[in-house]
């Protein structure tokens, strides 16, 4: 990817495409993923991501798996513009006369692009982690009828994302949309700084001679192992930023003020095995999401595109 000279637009095909290749992909692991993270003990429905799933689709059908998909569908391309502009702005003002970007200056370029990223990503995920969660609360008040949402719950059965927004402004703001943003920020930016650099130097391992560019299945094996290492590196605080967005909890489920207070009562109830939760399942859905993301942007699918769309004359 670093060795093609991709225009802008081009830029956001690939990386629109290329999400939205990998979430139809493995949006049911991340589904699980989800329900797995919020499980509290004394409210465990699931035994396992494959138990996990098992049970949605007998209680919610196959298309209970891809509750949240529209919303993920809808935002990754406006993320993934936000993150590329971001990220060759950043780069150009790290530039010392055109010369090649050291370490520590890529890591920063992925920073700030991460950091402005969280515009689109937290309302996302805040919205995808609610309708994600639901078919969960919905099983366990079925199994534990005292079941209540201490927060002041949705109350719709099946809540859309459009709904839950309009609840959301209505009663909190758009404050509502970005709880969590803190959260946020923590995982996403180390994520940035592990992933660009491992997926770098483990892409050069596999170029053909000193310039060339390295095969599509380096670029992809590259992006898979980078994509899943940065995943569970950072899982734990993923799991935080899961528990501080679910707005809708049962009554034997603990409540969150903040980050300080997040990981004290995990450590008190669940202990630190609980900061793992659901990491084989995030390293599933990373790994092939950008491992999907190195082999488009390797056969430069945007700039394809793009030369196929008539052009404008001056």
């Amino acid at each position: 990817m670093a060795d093609k000279q991709i225009s802008l637009p081009g830029k956001l095909i690939n990386g629109g495409l290329a999400g939205l290749i990998g979430v139809t992909c493995v949006f049911p692991i991340d589904l699980a993923k989800t329900r797995l993270q919020n499980q509290q003990n004394g409210s465990r429905l699931y035994t396992s991501m494959s138990d996990c799933l098992v049970k949605t689709i007998r209680s919610e059908g196959y298309f209970g798996m891809y509750r949240g998909a529209a919303v993920n569908l809808t935002l990754v391309t406006p993320e993934k513009a936000i993150k590329l502009a971001a990220n060759d702005f950043f780069r150009f003002h790290l530039s010392k006369d055109g010369q090649k970007l050291t370490l520590v200056r890529e890591m920063l370029a992925g920073c700030g692009a991460g950091t402005c990223q969280v515009i689109v990503t937290t309302p996302m995920e805040m919205l995808k982690i609610q309708l994600q969660d639901a078919g969960r609360v919905a099983a366990q008040r079925k199994l534990m009828p005292q079941a209540v949402t201490p927060e002041g719950p949705v109350e719709l059965k099946s809540p859309t994302a459009v709904q839950l927004t309009r609840q959301l402004l209505k009663e909190k703001g758009i404050s509502g949309l970005y709880k969590g943003l803190g959260a946020t920020l923590l995982r996403d930016v180390p994520f940035s700084i592990i992933y660009f650099p491992l997926f770098a130097n483990l892409n050069d391992l596999g170029k053909r001679g000193a310039e060339g560019p390295a095969p599509f299945y380096v670029s992809f094996t590259s992006g898979c192992i980078a994509g899943s290492t940065a995943a569970v590196a950072v899982n734990p605080v993923d799991v935080i930023k899961t528990r501080l967005q679910t707005i809708t909890r049962g009554t034997q489920e603990d409540t969150y003020s903040g980050v300080t207070d997040c990981i004290r009562k995990i450590l008190r109830h669940e202990g630190p095995a609980a900061f793992l939760k659901g990491a084989y399942c995030r390293a599933l859905v990373i790994a092939p999401l950008f491992g999907i993301a190195q082999v488009v942007y390797f056969f430069g699918v945007g700039e394809y595109i793009l030369s196929y769309l008539p052009k404008r004359n001056n």
